[in-house]
């Protein structure tokens, strides 16, 4: 049973794998898409926590304001 389970496996990583690199009819593949946004991708995650990290500060100060007075 083992070994059944191993080729099926095998056979569904090969698939995926065949699945992803395949060219599609602009000539790129997934990865290559992949590949090609994810600088923008890491740029945008970046201002994205940048904006979170100033929303979180203005909040925990808003939190100090209230509990002095």
């Amino acid at each position: 049973m083992g070994f059944i389970k191993t080729i099926a496996i095998g056979a569904a990583v090969a698939y995926g794998i065949n699945y992803l690199t395949k060219k599609g009819p602009d000539g790129k593949s997934i990865i290559d898409n992949l590949v090609d946004n994810a600088p923008d991708w890491a740029e945008r995650a970046k201002k994205y926590g940048e904006l979170t990290l100033e929303q979180i500060a203005v909040r925990a100060q808003n939190i100090r304001d209230n509990t002095r007075g």
